[in-house]
């Protein structure tokens, strides 16, 4: 319940969340955003676990870095991707939990 001391979303607030949740809608890349939650990891190490082809993982990640939800450090010939704030995890785990309790 809202009450008047509490700010109103604005329409841009609205567009912003659901860019936010386009970005999160394929299922590759919530796996991806699940893995980097407990911590910053090279492309071969989410490729690794989540066993799908690094091309296939760096397009995800393209699309994640251009939502403002990853960022890339370059590390010698190798970029270690993380989270930009913990946020994302949490909606993200949120939202596994969620899909689990529901079966």
């Amino acid at each position: 319940m809202r009450t008047e001391t509490e700010p109103t979303e604005a329409p841009a607030d609205y567009e912003a969340a659901g860019e936010l949740l386009r970005a999160l809608s394929a299922p590759l890349r919530i796996a991806i955003v699940m893995e980097l939650a407990a911590g910053p990891k090279f492309v071969h190490q989410i490729v690794e676990t989540l066993r799908v082809t690094q091309p296939l993982v760096s397009q995800h990640l393209r699309v994640l870095r251009g939502a403002g939800i990853v960022r890339g450090t370059r590390s010698g010939r190798e970029i270690s991707y993380s989270l930009i704030d913990d946020h994302i995890a949490h909606i993200v785990t949120d939202a596994v939990h969620h899909a689990r309790e529901e079966r």
